[in-house]
């Protein structure tokens, strides 16, 4: 414990003159409020009535509470999986947690996000996360939302010690400090992480010391005492809405319990913990206000009074609301719309079907020999749709590396964006693809539409944890309260000897990530087509290029038009066999097409332009009047997307299959850098034509 705030005992000896008697009974109600919630829920937790984990945060009360206290209703906050007592501090309605807590369908999430992932979006609680230091990067996003839309909010970020040992803490201040965006980090450390106490993790070095290096306002207070927080807390929100740039407080404070309910927290030094028991925060704004002749002992006696009826109500209201239907697991994975972006709730099946019939029917010449088509590169078709789009809508901007002028990024898609909209709207970011991903989830949040840009599609590992836990289930997890319009566009493949990090293709990992859309365009039109509607749809699309398409040729029209998601295209009509193919492996498809036909062999090759949604129904109709089918892409075979879509084929066209259904895929095994090495693994026409042709044959 730092001396200097070794003691809370003492009482100050005039009331601030800053908030007002109203305020400061407020603040202690809200207190009394949250220890209440926690001793309830942990009564209703070892009763059995409430599932899951339970992580207490009782001791840290005055932490969240001093730091509202300084916000206004229109400000953010992100939080942890220890967060009960930040939401509640901001103003969540304690029957709506309780009826979360017991997984009923008006909690807060629908029963869908529990104890760690409380959110209340109308009153700017973007959801707490069970990710440790998962919302550190996210909430810069939020911070540069508010500064592009030109709002004077402010985002406060509440995290413990434990994140600040995570890539994402640093990474987050960093972008904090280069973008000067309106956000207050909030350490509450409580000395511990789970077991390990806080000295163990850092070497001699204070939170405020560290994070000062990168140039933001720092200070350590006491996190033990609500007015101490409250001064550092307006005056950092202060600094923020005057765009004087991020601010960083390290409340020192304690969790009175262990790590989650359950745990004996025999690490914790029985001494250590009376201590901290004895300097109580809501015990000690009690006695400062009965002391300045604001609260009497009778006030004090009706208010824990009423606080306890509230909170009597509020279980009594959780135990009566009805449970979830089964049926609502399976809803509030994407928003609804036609993968054009429009509602879905008043369109019937007939509807829909005319609009895919419509899309189907608008077949793109082959070359650029009709009026308004001109060839373009696959590069320029989808530099067209960038900047069209960010015409069109002022909250389209762009992110990542080295994506502005004079480089345009690294096969200089985005080179010239950049003079025309200013560099806040084409973002150069540094070398941090965990921060920037990050900040495209917290701007999509709340209002902007990112398009973020990765180098390589290799590099998705490092943000992940953004990508597959927050991007992909804030919806879910909220009960539909988010929307995520962010689109990530990467690029993967083989073909130039670029190795196994900068050369896979990893699309099956996104497939198999329920909450994302995933698209993968093999031409000029395509890409231009789906990138236009990946910006304008509100869920999050993973835009999968191939390094060996930008220079590649193909008709693309004058006038603006789009491509809806879940409409594959076939690309060349054929009677013998169906080859399914994605991305580049398209083209090796119709060349080996173009093989087989001078043999006799007919071939139907079947693009489905979005691996998710996928398009089963054209792709079922072309294998029921081929019978017999080959799917071939360039990643891995094992596990990749050929064997999903295997598996659903021959669900729904068993009884039209006349032969086994073949895979032409990469072997699995890293990309090699050996270009002969590359060439014996990669997927091309002679494979496709080999395997069909046997096929057709009868030789397999």
């Amino acid at each position: 414990m730092s001396k200097e705030i070794a003691d809370n005992k003492h009482l100050q000896e005039e009331p601030p003159e800053d908030l007002t008697r109203e305020q400061l009974l407020g603040m202690y109600r809200r207190m009394r409020l949250i220890r209440g919630f926690e001793d309830r829920a942990k009564r209703h937790f070892e009763a059995g009535e409430i599932a899951g984990f339970l992580h207490l945060s009782q001791g840290q009360e005055a932490v969240p509470v001093g730091v509202c206290a300084a916000l206004r209703a229109d400000d953010y906050i992100t939080s942890t999986h220890r967060g009960h007592h930040d939401v509640i501090a901001k103003g969540c309605d304690v029957k709506y947690m309780f009826a979360e807590l017991y997984g009923r369908a008006n909690g807060y999430c629908k029963g869908k996000g529990g104890s760690m992932h409380i959110a209340d979006f109308s009153q700017g609680i973007i959801g707490a996360t069970g990710i440790v230091s998962g919302s550190l990067p996210t909430a810069p996003g939020i911070a540069l939302s508010i500064k592009m839309r030109g709002t004077d909010q402010v985002v406060v970020c509440f995290f413990g010690d434990g994140a600040t040992a995570e890539g994402g803490f640093h990474e987050a201040l960093n972008l904090s400090a280069l973008w000067q965006v309106p956000i207050v980090f909030v350490c509450q450390n409580n000395l511990y992480g789970l077991s390990q106490p806080w000295q163990e993790t850092a070497y001699q070095c204070e939170l405020a010391r560290r994070v000062s290096t990168y140039n933001i306002a720092a200070q350590c207070v006491d996190g033990m005492d609500a007015l101490a927080v409250y001064q550092a807390a307006k005056q950092a929100v202060e600094r923020a809405r005057a765009g004087d740039g991020p601010s960083f407080i390290e409340a020192k404070t304690y969790r009175f319990l262990g790590h989650y309910v359950g745990d004996p927290a025999l690490y914790m030094p029985k001494e250590e913990r009376e201590l901290w028991r004895q300097r109580d925060a809501t015990l000690k704004l009690g006695r400062q206000l009965r002391a300045w002749g604001y609260l009497t002992e009778d006030q004090d006696a009706q208010m824990a009074d009423a606080v306890a009826q509230e909170l009597d109500d509020a279980i009594a209201f959780a135990k009566s609301s009805p449970e979830p239907s089964p049926e609502e697991a399976l809803t509030d994975v994407y928003v609804h719309f036609d993968y054009l972006g429009n509602p879905l709730e008043d369109a019937d099946d007939g509807q829909k079907a005319a609009l895919k019939q419509a899309v189907q029917g608008q077949r793109q010449p082959t070359k650029a020999d009709a009026e308004g088509w001109r060839e373009i590169s696959y590069r320029d078709a989808l530099r067209e749709a960038l900047r069209e789009e960010m015409l069109r809508d002022e909250r389209v901007f762009l992110m990542g590396e080295d994506i502005a002028d004079p480089f345009g990024s690294a096969y200089k898609v985005t080179l010239g964006l950049s003079p025309e909209f200013g560099t806040d709207r084409v973002r150069q970011t540094p070398i941090s693809e965990l921060g920037f991903v990050g900040a495209g989830v917290g701007a999509a949040l709340t209002g902007m539409r990112p398009i973020v840009e990765l180098m390589y599609i290799d590099f998705s590992t490092l943000p992940m944890d953004q990508i597959a836990n927050q991007a992909a289930k804030i919806r879910y997890m909220s009960g539909g309260q988010a929307q995520v319009p962010l689109i990530i566009r990467t690029q993967g493949g083989m073909g130039r000897s670029s190795a196994a990090h900068h050369a896979q293709s990893l699309e099956a990992w996104f497939v198999h990530t329920p909450g994302l859309l995933v698209a993968m365009p093999s031409t000029p039109y395509d890409a231009k087509g789906l990138l236009k509607t990946a910006i304008r749809l509100n869920d999050p699309v993973i835009f999968i290029e191939h390094k060996l398409l930008y220079n590649t040729e193909g008709p693309v029209p004058e006038e603006e038009y789009m491509i809806p998601f879940g409409v594959a295209d076939v690309k060349r009509e054929g009677t013998d066999c169906t080859v399914v193919a994605t991305s580049r492996t398209v083209l090796m498809a119709l060349q080996a097409a173009e093989i087989l036909a001078q043999e006799g062999i007919s071939v139907e090759v079947v693009d489905p332009r979005t691996l998710f949604p996928l398009d089963l129904e054209t792709i079922v109709a072309s294998v029921k009047k081929t019978s017999r089918l080959v799917v071939a892409h360039e990643s891995p075979e094992r596990g990749g997307v050929a064997a999903e879509m295997i598996a659903q084929i021959a669900e729904a066209a068993f009884d039209y299959i006349d032969a086994p259904i073949q895979r032409v895929c990469a072997p699995s095994v890293p990309p090699p850098f050996a270009r002969h090495l590359e060439e014996f693994i990669i997927v091309n026409e002679t494979h496709i034509a080999d395997r069909v042709r046997r096929l057709v044959r009868g030789e397999i």
